[in-house]
C-alpha cells in the first residue's frame, strides 16, 4: 500500500481504475467533473486504454455504460445530481435489465446549491429503482468502496448507485491505495438476452426477481463492513449518521463519543440495526447530508416520539451541514469555526472580461430595447450569469435545454419577441430535440447558440458539437437563409445587431450562432503552444 493525498473525486477515480475499470462515461457537472478528468489524465488509464471521452449527456453516458456491461466489462457513470434526472429512464430500467459486467453510477449531490438549481437527494433514486446504494463517509472509504461496489454489482447482477456530496467530492485526505490494479474483465457473452429485452413479458419476470432481491440487499446492508454500530455508555442519546455526516459527528467528540452511533454507508437502510439503536436509546438524532431520507424511513418504522433531525427542526432542512451545526443539535457549545468570515466582501460571479457572451448580451439588449415586452429564455451555462448586472438579459433558466422549448411554448401562447439563448455544449446535451420541435412548426422564435468552443462552466472540457452546429441545424431542417454565424466582438456590433433584428422580425424559426473561443481555454491553448515551441 502507498499513501496519496486525494480529493474525494480523485479517490473514487483511482479506486475505479484499481478495480479493473474499462470505461468511464460522464457529462461534466460540478461537483463530479474531477472524477473523469482524473481518469483522462491517468497513465494507468492510458496504458489500459480505458475509454474516457466526455458524453453528449447523462442519458447517453448511462446507456453506453450498460452496453459495456452487456459485454462483461466494468463501467463507471458519473454526473451531478440534476444529471440523474436526465439519465433516469435508462437508470431505472437498468434495475430491470441487471448487469453483466459491474456498473457503478456515481452521483455527486450539491447541498447548498453552490452550482445547481436544487438540492435534490439522489438516494431516493436508488430506493425508487430498487438498486443498492453506497455512501462513503470519507475519502478512504470512497476509494475502497469502488472495488466493493463493482464486486457487489456483479454478485447481485444489479448496478450500484454511489452517492457523494460536495464536501466529500472536493475535500482532500490521505488515502492508502493499492500498489497493483486488478485486471480488466475479459469480454464475455453471458448476458441473458431475455433480461435485456424489456418487452412486458420479459420485464415482468425481471421485476419479480429484483423485488425478491430486496430482502437480501437489506440483509447485506445489515452485515456490511461499511454500516457500523459503535457502542456507547450514555444511552440517553443515540445517533444515526450517514456519509460525511458521520465525520461531522466524530469532530464533535475529539476524545471519543459516549453515545451509541450507527454509521450508515450502504442502503437499503438496515432496519434491524436501526431498531436496535431505537430500543437501546431514549432519544435518537439523525445526522444526514441532504434531505431527511433516513429520517423519513425511521419515523415510518418506529412509534417513538423521541426522534430528532431535520423534520422537527433540530437540524436545518436546507443547505449543508457542518460540525458547528451538528454541535448545536447535540446541545453543545460551538465556537462557530465554520461561520462565514464577516471581513470578506461577497463577490458574486460574473462573466470573464473579454468573454464572447458579454458581446452577445450587449448586442441582444441593444436590439430588444426596440420591442415591447421581449422575453429571453436562458439555459444552463456560464451565460446564465447574463441574468445578473450589468446585463440583466434573461428571464428564465430552468434546466438543460429548456431555453428553446420554453421560447417555443411562449411563442405558442402569443409572445413576441421570444428569444432562446443556449450554449454550445447545452445545445447538444438536450437542446437539439427542442429545436426540431420548433422547426417542425416553424415557431416564431429566435435561437442564439452562443458557441465558445468548449464546456466553459465546468472548466473547459470538450464540447460534443464543436464545428458541427451548422450541419446539425441544417439536418434538423432549418433553412440556410435563417442560419447566421457571427463573431461576437465590439467591432462587429453593427452587423450582429442587424442580424438579431432581422431574425426577430422574421416570422418563423431562426438560429444565430455567435462563435468565439472561451477566454479561459484560449489562454490555456496559447500557453500550450508557447511551451511546445
Amino acid at each position: 500500500m502507498e499513501k496519496k493525498l486525494l480529493l474525494g473525486d480523485e479517490a473514487i477515480a483511482l479506486g475505479a481504475l484499481h478495480a479493473g475499470l474499462s470505461g468511464v462515461y460522464a457529462y461534466p457537472g460540478t461537483p463530479s467533473t474531477e472524477i473523469t478528468e482524473f481518469i483522462q489524465g491517468s497513465p494507468l488509464a492510458k496504458e489500459r486504454k480505458v475509454r474516457s471521452r466526455w458524453c453528449t449527456n447523462e442519458k447517453t453516458a448511462m446507456e453506453a455504460a450498460l452496453g459495456m456491461s452487456y459485454m462483461g466489462k466494468r463501467a463507471l457513470v458519473c454526473m451531478k445530481h440534476v444529471g440523474m434526472n436526465v439519465c433516469a429512464d435508462p437508470f431505472v430500467n437498468s434495475g430491470m435489465t441487471g448487469v453483466n459486467g459491474g456498473v457503478i453510477v456515481l452521483v455527486a449531490d450539491d447541498p447548498s446549491m453552490h452550482s445547481s438549481q436544487d438540492e435534490q437527494d439522489s438516494r431516493f433514486y436508488g430506493k425508487f429503482a430498487m438498486i443498492p446504494t453506497f455512501e462513503p463517509s470519507n475519502q478512504q472509504e470512497a476509494y475502497d468502496m469502488m472495488e466493493a461496489a463493482f464486486a457487489y454489482s456483479e454478485q447481485q447482477n444489479l448496478p450500484v448507485l454511489m452517492r457523494v456530496t460536495t464536501r466529500m467530492a472536493h475535500s482532500r485526505a490521505v488515502v492508502a491505495v493499492k500498489s497493483e490494479a486488478r485486471q480488466q474483465n475479459e469480454l464475455n457473452y453471458n448476458a441473458v438476452a431475455a433480461n435485456w429485452v424489456l418487452l412486458p413479458a420479459n420485464a415482468r419476470k425481471r421485476n419479480d426477481v429484483v423485488t425478491a432481491q430486496q430482502k437480501q440487499l437489506e440483509e447485506d446492508a445489515t452485515n456490511s463492513a461499511y454500516n457500523i454500530y459503535n457502542e456507547g455508555q450514555d444511552k440517553s442519546l443515540g445517533i444515526i449518521a450517514s456519509g460525511i455526516g458521520y465525520n461531522y459527528v466524530n469532530e464533535c467528540f475529539p476524545k471519543g463519543n459516549p453515545h451509541p452511533v450507527l454509521k450508515i454507508s450502504q442502503y437499503p437502510l438496515p432496519k434491524k440495526l436501526v431498531r436496535r439503536l431505537m430500543n437501546e436509546c431514549e432519544t435518537v438524532l439523525i445526522v444526514e447530508e441532504g434531505q431527511p431520507f433516513i429520517e423519513d424511513i425511521v419515523r415510518g418504522v418506529s412509534e417513538s416520539q423521541n426522534i430528532k433531525g431535520k423534520l422537527d427542526g433540530t437540524l436545518p432542512r436546507t443547505g449543508e451541514l457542518n460540525p458547528d451545526i451538528v454541535k448545536k443539535a447535540l446541545g453543545m457549545e460551538s465556537d462557530q469555526c465554520f461561520a462565514p468570515c464577516e471581513d470578506v466582501t461577497p463577490r458574486p460571479p460574473a462573466l470573464c472580461m473579454g468573454c464572447g457572451h458579454r458581446d452577445v448580451y450587449t448586442a441582444l439588449n441593444e436590439v430588444l430595447r426596440e420591442y415591447e415586452n421581449p422575453r429571453v429564455f436562458g439555459d444552463i451555462g456560464c451565460y446564465t450569469l447574463g441574468f445578473l448586472p450589468p446585463f440583466r438579459a434573461i428571464h428564465s433558466c430552468v434546466d438543460m435545454g429548456a431555453s428553446i422549448t420554453m421560447a417555443k411554448g411562449a411563442a405558442d401562447a402569443g409572445q413576441w419577441p421570444a428569444v432562446a439563448i443556449i450554449g454550445d455544449s447545452t445545445f447538444t446535451h438536450s437542446g437539439m430535440t427542442g429545436l426540431l420541435d420548433a422547426i417542425n412548426e416553424n415557431a416564431n422564435i429566435t435561437v442564439i447558440i452562443s458557441d465558445n468552443l468548449t464546456t466553459g462552466m465546468t472548466g473547459g472540457q470538450d464540447s460534443a458539437g464543436t464545428n458541427k452546429f451548422e450541419a446539425i441545424c441544417r439536418g434538423l431542417g432549418l433553412s440556410d437563409e435563417h442560419l447566421k454565424v457571427v463573431v461576437p466582438l465590439p467591432k462587429n456590433m453593427p452587423e450582429i445587431t442587424q442580424i438579431i433584428r432581422d431574425e426577430i422580425n422574421y416570422k418563423g424559426t431562426s438560429v444565430i450562432i455567435p462563435r468565439r473561443e472561451c477566454m479561459q481555454t484560449l489562454q490555456r491553448h496559447l500557453k500550450q503552444k508557447k511551451e511546445a515551441k
